[in-house]
C-alpha cells in the first residue's frame, strides 16, 4: 500500500472518529446517533486497513476489528431495529 493512501486512511480515521463521537455526544437524536455509527463503521474500516497495512500498527487494526463489531450493533441498534412500543 503506497505511503499517500495510507496516511489518507490514518487520518480519515481520525478524523471521522471524532466526529461521530461529537455527535453521539451531542445526543441529537436516534437518527443522527445512528448515521453516528456508519460514520463509525467507515472509520474503523479505514483503521483497520491502516493498522495492518502499516509497519508495527497492528494493535490499531486488532482494535478496530473488535470495534467494528461494536459499531455494527449501533448501526442495528439505532437505524435497523424496531424500537419497541
Amino acid at each position: 500500500m503506497s505511503d499517500t493512501l495510507l496516511q489518507i486512511l490514518q487520518w480519515y480515521g481520525a478524523a471521522a472518529s471524532v466526529i461521530a463521537a461529537a455527535l453521539v455526544a451531542l445526543d441529537l437524536g436516534r437518527r443522527v446517533t445512528g448515521w453516528a455509527f456508519v460514520l463509525f463503521v467507515t472509520a474503523s474500516i479505514a483503521l483497520i486497513l491502516w493498522g495492518f497495512g502499516q509497519r508495527d500498527a497492528e494493535g490499531i487494526g486488532v482494535q478496530n476489528v473488535i470495534m467494528l463489531g461494536i459499531n455494527l450493533l449501533g448501526v442495528y441498534r439505532y437505524l435497523i431495529r424496531k424500537r419497541a412500543p
